[in-house]
């Protein structure tokens, strides 16, 4: 796993809490990049020698170090953490009007992997830094994390216990298949039931489930890889046009329950992980996008 670790720091104090947290991830094998923001402190005779020597050991993010990453550490601090899926702009807000420290996130501020700094991404992180509040954001490593990931939470949610993996990004297994023994239109309930709001049904398999598997988010382009696995229904947030028919004319079920509903569950168990290793007072920042 790519991680990059973004900090702003004026005295070394933030400097010190990213290496930290860079450190953490060497010890968990992941690759980092450690990038400091541009300067935006006061010229103080106290911060000279700290602002001078990381001006030498540090340069600015670049768009190639965000599309490197898998994951983004911005800023950090350790009080009070919040979570949402997204880091929008309302997301942001609604973390500095809690008090937060910390915003967990699904998709983060360089989700396009573009810079620079300008518009809508400046808006967010100046709101970020004038609040004094980090951003942590994990995407795929938060889909597949056998314990706080997206997919087999919400498969067991289902009732279905991982077995096995299905569908591939960049050489990694990204989705989670079991098996239970339910008809196709008691799956379709259940969906709707766990993720509180209508569940799309495209009827191109069986009418008895026993082989079901999950790719939260936009997993639509997968419906081969599920064929491959030989799922007899396949769950999912998000599907293209063409997508109907590839499961129609496949002989599987799809599940469409929304990219939002289907990826509240990683940054919820994450947070929940968080407050009870280190004491913290957490909240979620519901903003769902309806798709």
């Amino acid at each position: 796993m790519n991680v990059l670790v973004i900090f702003s720091s004026c005295s070394g104090a933030t400097e010190k809490l990213a290496l930290a947290a860079a450190v953490g991830c060497v010890q968990g094998r992941a690759s980092i990049r450690m990038r400091r923001m541009p300067d935006l402190c006061e010229d103080r005779p106290e911060y000279r020698e700290a602002l001078t020597r990381m001006r030498r050991e540090y340069v600015p993010p670049t768009p190639a170090d965000t599309l490197w990453a898998d994951a983004v550490i911005v800023g950090l601090n350790h009080r009070i953490s919040g979570r949402a899926v997204d880091a929008a702009q309302a997301t942001v807000e609604g973390a500095v009007a809690w008090g937060a420290d910390l915003l967990l996130v699904h998709h983060g501020l360089f989700w396009d992997g573009n810079l620079p700094v300008t518009g809508r991404r400046y808006r967010r992180l100046k709101a970020a830094l004038a609040a004094d509040l980090a951003v942590y954001s994990a995407h795929l490593p938060l889909d597949v994390h056998p314990e706080v990931g997206n997919n087999p939470l919400l498969a067991r949610e289902l009732g279905i216990e991982p077995r096995g993996s299905f569908g591939e990004y960049k050489g990694l297994p990204i989705g989670v298949w079991g098996e239970l023994d339910v008809t196709r239109d008691e799956l379709h309930a259940r969906a709707e039931r766990v993720l509180g709001g209508p569940v799309k049904l495209v009827p191109g398999g069986p009418e008895r489930v026993r082989r079901a598997g999950v790719i939260t988010g936009g997993g639509g382009d997968e419906i081969a890889a599920a064929i491959a696995a030989g799922l007899d229904a396949f769950l999912t947030g998000e599907a293209r046009h063409h997508n109907f028919f590839d499961a129609e004319e496949g002989g599987v079920n799809l599940l469409l329950g929304g990219h939002y509903a289907t990826e509240t569950w990683g940054v919820r168990a994450l947070a929940r992980h968080l407050a009870e290793r280190f004491g913290l007072e957490w909240t979620f920042i519901d903003h769902p996008s309806g798709l």
